[in-house]
């Protein structure tokens, strides 16, 4: 009684918080005792000892009670099932989620896990009656499950994406499951067949797609006029079209922005896919930006300076219908001093290389890295500082690809946006709006940017795909 206990006060603390009267609904709670159940006799037909057992439990509860208050505290969104599918990854590139827990989180959980290990080798169990016990328990529990998700009741649980209401309507580990297996039960999209399209005008055509990371316009950010950004403000004066980007993350997922201008689908078809679409995209490569322009006769080529394995990017792009995936190992490393990424200079230099070297209609999608976070250690304003320093590079490679592509003297189109806003304690937090800019810059073939409407259109990165494609091979004969 005293595991269950626990395990409910555990829960208690996570963000969000239960919105009835302090506890989770009927239902959350009557799942979570049944995950712990679950929990407890895997441990104790592990180890054979009760209160190892015991402690196990809480471990597990209690890290992803730290995990998921720290994600919310620094990008707005509790612990998601799709978060556990990237636990290697942790252990890969650790810069990108230890920075979100404390030191004193990450040394308290050491310590926690070392004496775990301690006790479990001085208490184990030899004789066989727990352990057997242990299994017998995690099997009636997982079979309890099994039955009631199958039932009319538990069905109706969670059936709209909504993490946030659900955490706090049901609790952290009873939501997880939910959604993993709402993730389950959703099915691909059915494939699109080719559609009637202009081929391009000039076989020399050229598509440049840029995906900047964490940048956004620090006027906004810092609510500070003195920081315009000259690369942004030129472009925004000569774009055809542009403004402000609806991304869904901020912070950090810059693969539901990237997905969405890829792949053209918005969330309300991805459903429960929407937090982490990278997971189900090879199932829907027809749906590819590269695959919609194969069509027409464009070659693809897809860059980013960094280790193409991080999320699945060597599958999905290639099933996706890029020609070419260019990774880490052709960028230039940053010199001392320039950071812990490849520079925006140096993805702008090998950008521009590959487009002067493309002689049929290329469309060439670059993925940023230089200003992911975190930016500094001590202070708001050394970290406000640091990001400033680095999205000053971005707005400088802005610039550059504009004045490199003009000089390419062939027709082009450069489209250039942010992921996702930066998540800078005490400066940028979550909460509030999360847009990011975007631009579209028509070139001629003199090298020349087309005049046009110069309009503000405010899009989703789905909706930014369409415009793209329809801006390149002009409106559908069929949708």
């Amino acid at each position: 009684m005293a595991l269950f206990v626990g395990a409910v006060l555990l829960d208690r603390l996570v963000r969000p918080r239960p919105m009835r009267r302090g506890w989770r609904s009927r239902a959350g709670l009557a799942l979570l005792i049944v995950q712990v159940a679950a929990l407890f006799g895997l441990f104790l037909g592990i180890c054979g000892s009760v209160p190892v057992a015991a402690a196990l439990v809480f471990a597990v509860l209690a890290v992803l009670l730290v995990a998921s208050n720290s994600k919310y505290a620094m990008l707005g969104e509790p612990l998601l099932f799709s978060d556990l599918a990237l636990f290697g990854a942790i252990f890969r590139h650790p810069q990108f989620y230890l920075s979100a827990v404390r030191t004193w989180q990450l040394v308290a959980m050491g310590l926690a896990a070392a004496a775990l290990v301690a006790a479990i080798g001085r208490l184990f169990v030899a004789a066989p009656e727990p352990h057997l016990a242990g299994a017998l328990l995690l099997l009636g529990s997982l079979a309890l499950l099994f039955l009631g998700m199958r039932s009319g009741a538990m069905r109706s649980l969670a059936v709209v994406p909504d993490a946030d209401a659900d955490v706090a309507r049901y609790g952290l580990l009873p939501t997880l499951l939910l959604y993993w297996l709402r993730w389950r039960e959703s099915g691909d999209p059915p494939p699109l067949a080719p559609i009637a399209r202009q081929a391009p005008q000039d076989p020399a055509e050229l598509l440049i797609v840029v995906q900047c990371e964490s940048f956004a316009d620090p006027v906004e950010l810092f609510a500070d006029p003195g920081l315009s950004l000259p690369g942004l403000a030129a472009a925004r004066g000569r774009a055809w079209q542009w403004g402000n980007l609806d991304v869904s993350g901020f912070g950090a997922y810059t693969m539901r922005t990237e997905y969405g201008v890829l792949f053209g689908r918005d969330e309300a078809a991805l459903g429960f896919r929407r937090y982490d679409p990278f997971l189900t995209a090879p199932g829907e490569a027809s749906h590819a930006l590269p695959a919609r322009l194969d069509s027409a006769g464009w070659r693809s080529l897809f860059l980013h300076p960094h280790d193409m394995r991080f999320y699945g990017r060597d599958r999905i792009m290639s099933a996706g219908g890029f020609a070419e995936l260019i990774g880490e190992d052709r960028f230039l490393s940053p010199a001392p001093g320039e950071g812990r990424y490849v520079t925006d200079a140096a993805v702008a230099r090998l950008l521009l290389d590959l487009a002067a070297r493309t002689r049929e209609p290329g469309f060439l999608y670059a993925v940023t890295i230089e200003n992911h976070g975190p930016w500094a250690a001590e202070g708001k304003r050394e970290r406000v500082d640091r990001y400033l320093r680095l999205v000053r590079n971005s707005d400088a490679m802005l610039t550059a690809l504009a004045d490199g592509i003009a000089a390419l003297r062939r027709p082009a189109r450069l489209v250039f946006f942010g992921d996702h806003r930066p998540s800078i304690p005490g400066a940028s937090a979550p909460g509030g709006a999360r847009h990011t800019p975007y631009v579209m810059i028509r070139f001629d073939g003199s090298g020349g940017m087309v005049p046009g409407p110069n309009r503000r259109v405010d899009l989703t990165p789905a909706e930014l795909h369409h415009a793209i494609l329809d801006d390149v091979l002009g409106a559908p004969v069929a949708r």
